[in-house]
């Protein structure tokens, strides 16, 4: 059964907006007059947009030590570690692909 794209009404990614708390929205299938407030999850999921996107992708401080322990010359690389994360890439690379008859 494909469900993708079925449900027209979504807002795009970043277009969510929190309801005020006069509006409530009917739950579907509910009996009677039914209502769910989504207000206060609108508003908190709106938070954690901000709070996410203000966190960056990179930890500067881990970047800076380890550049200070590569021009110490005491960073070690260990290659049990980095060919077992080369298979483990490949591995995932290979069931990620569609497989062809």
């Amino acid at each position: 059964m494909k469900i993708e794209g079925s449900y027209k009404g979504a807002a795009p990614a970043g277009e969510v907006k929190a309801r005020g708390p006069q509006e409530r929205v009917a739950k579907p299938g509910a009996e009677g007059g039914s209502k769910v407030d989504v207000s206060s999850l609108g508003a908190r999921l709106q938070q954690l947009e901000g709070a996410i996107a203000n966190v960056p992708e990179v930890d500067a401080a881990k970047v800076g030590e380890l550049k200070q322990a590569i021009s110490e010359g005491r960073f070690r690389v260990n290659p049990d570690k980095v060919a077992d994360g080369l298979l483990e890439s490949v591995r995932q690379m290979l069931q990620a692909q569609p497989r062809q008859a």
